[in-house]
């Protein structure tokens, strides 16, 4: 432990694995037959409180504050002792009043504030052309139309476009909304629910494009479900594990924090940048879609190209991404902030830090504003390379191409396997960064050296929260991409009488509901990830001050004891 961390626990208490455990003030060593730990070989063990604690060995274990622990060999009952961690954990002090003083920085700086500053640029150059765009669309509206029906546009996306992404964004919302309560109060049917669903409607829909005579998506769909029976298959005996932790984050946010509220705050916030993204992109369609019998009447005085379109619909969306990434990444900070402050103070005689989650969100959005900047853009950088694999995909699709389909198709799963591991990374990167404030690539490094080093990467690798959330997101984009394709297919708007918008109009209507969902489900994962990243800082922490969890742990997943001893 740290020098400057004050001494939160007494480092003297000893476990045997199985046994029960009592916390007292001071605590006592009390083993299964009830004997008390007796020290005879005269070692001293001195603290910052000057007790002393004699262990039966002699060994030492020194620490970075050059403390001198002398442990029984024997004081576990199975395995070596815990390692000391690579670096001490956050300074965690006994006498707080907030959550900066119980996760105490020394002088704190901003950390990769060029990222910071990017997204900043990027976020106001989105403004500019939103509020060009959206000028010229309100100018010609009587030409778009007012409704589904009534526009005289046959070249480009119109009213009826925005009138769809409305329906997307219910939909998405309302969805979104009920997956999180979902999971809220029925953890395991929720990981049940998850996988099952995912198949059904993978399977389902292969059969409808095949019955539609688009053989190429159908295939497409079909091998996705095939792959998402083989992937539930295998979930099966990992998900008591998952959901036992499932169930443990839902319990702490219903007891210290305010997950619900920043969950739905975050949903709605994403859900009002993606009416403003949906408004925006129409009306770069509006604004500058050229059509060579002049009937744009935004175009009589030039300045309308496709390059251009092309262009400004590649710029909002990749400011789309890399905004949203900021705020999902920002509530999962916020979170992060919540759970360290419960694993390391809930049972401590001052208990949890007061005004934690506002403690966490202002260090998120100040100090790490720049590091959870940089993590987010180069998820965004993989999403827009994603979401070109996934229109070329549904274009060849709908153009009745299987080997481009299927080419496309392979090309997407290996970006999405890129994209799951630098999330994965991420995620874990963001949790010490919420208690720590380091910059992004130290956090990134040190976070996984000590979870490796713990053993922890195991109980990740274990848990299934990861996947889970992500197939349930998934599903929701799938929704929503298939209410564009059935809205496109029965309002049949004249300018996509060839049906060459369809795969743009689905893959947009995808990444609305994969984003809003994600952002909305994010608090579910944080709290887990945050418990896992905690335990390879101090484990000790773990099973002095959280011994009922640490054995139900024990008990749904034993490998546990393995490996934060190892």
């Amino acid at each position: 432990m740290s020098g400057e961390a004050a001494n939160y626990y007494n480092q003297g208490q000893d476990f045997a694995e199985g046994s029960q455990k009592k916390q007292q003030s001071p605590y006592d060593n009390n083993f299964t037959n009830g004997q008390q730990n007796k020290f005879t070989n005269g070692y001293e063990n001195n603290f910052a409180n000057g007790q002393q604690n004699n262990f039966a060995n002699g060994q030492q274990n020194n620490f970075p504050n050059g403390n001198q622990n002398n442990y029984n060999g024997a004081g576990y009952g199975q395995g070596p002792e815990p390692k000391p961690p690579q670096e001490p954990p956050p300074t965690y002090n006994q006498a707080v009043f907030g959550f900066d003083e119980a996760f105490k920085i020394e002088k704190p700086k901003f950390h990769d504030l060029w990222a910071g500053l990017l997204l900043i640029a990027v976020f106001l150059g989105y403004v500019a052309v939103s509020g060009v765009a959206i000028h010229r669309y309100a100018k010609y509206k009587g030409f778009n139309g007012g409704g589904i029906y009534d526009s005289s546009n046959s070249f480009s996306l119109d009213t009826n476009t925005l009138v769809l992404f409305i329906f997307v964004l219910c939909v998405a919302l309302a969805f979104s909304y009920a997956y999180f309560l979902g999971a809220r109060h029925f953890p395991k049917f929720f990981i049940w629910a998850t996988g099952i669903l995912n198949i059904v409607f993978a399977l389902a829909t292969g059969i409808y494009y095949i019955a539609r005579k688009q053989y190429g998506g159908g295939i497409v769909f079909l091998v996705f479900g095939v792959f998402a029976i083989v992937c539930f298959i295998s979930w099966i005996p990992r998900i008591p594990f998952t959901a036992f932790m499932l169930e443990t984050s839902i319990d702490i946010s219903r007891k210290y924090g305010h997950m619900f509220i920043v969950s739905t705050t975050g949903g709605i916030v994403a859900v009002a940048f993606s009416a403003w993204f949906s408004v925006t992109l129409v009306s770069i369609y509006v604004a500058f879609e050229p059509n060579g019998s002049g009937e744009n009447p935004a175009c009589r005085d030039g300045g309308c190209s496709t390059a251009r379109v092309i262009g400004l619909v590649v710029y909002i969306t990749f400011a789309m991404y890399w905004f949203s990434e900021w705020v999902k990444n920002t509530v999962h900070t916020t979170i992060a902030g919540v759970y360290g402050s419960w694993y390391f103070f809930a049972n401590s005689p001052n208990g949890m830090p007061k005004g934690a989650t506002r403690g966490a969100f202002r260090r998120a959005t100040t100090y790490s504003f720049g590091s959870i900047s940089f993590g987010s853009l180069i998820i965004a950088i993989i999403n827009m390379l994603r979401q070109a694999c996934s229109v070329a995909q549904r274009n060849e699709a709908g153009q009745g191409n299987l080997i481009g389909s299927i080419g496309f198709w392979v090309l997407g799963c290996f970006i999405s396997l890129l994209d799951w591991l630098v999330t994965f990374f991420n995620r874990y990167a963001f949790c010490h960064i919420a208690l720590y404030g380091k910059p992004y690539i130290p956090s990134a490094k040190d976070t996984w050296t000590m979870m490796k080093d713990r053993g922890v990467d195991a109980l990740v690798n274990d848990c299934l929260m990861g996947p889970v959330l992500t197939m349930g997101s998934v599903f929701v984009a799938y929704v929503c991409a298939l209410l564009a394709y059935l809205y496109l297919q029965f309002t049949r708007p004249s300018y996509n009488t060839d049906g060459d918008f369809t795969p743009v109009i689905m893959a947009f209507s995808f990444v609305i509901g994969l984003q809003i969902c994600q952002i909305f489900m994010t608090p579910i994962g944080s709290g887990i990830e945050t418990i896992f990243v905690a335990m390879a800082w101090d484990p000790q922490v773990m099973m002095n001050d959280h011994p009922d969890l640490y054995y139900r742990l024990i008990q749904v997943y034993p490998k546990v004891q393995q490996a934060i001893h190892a």
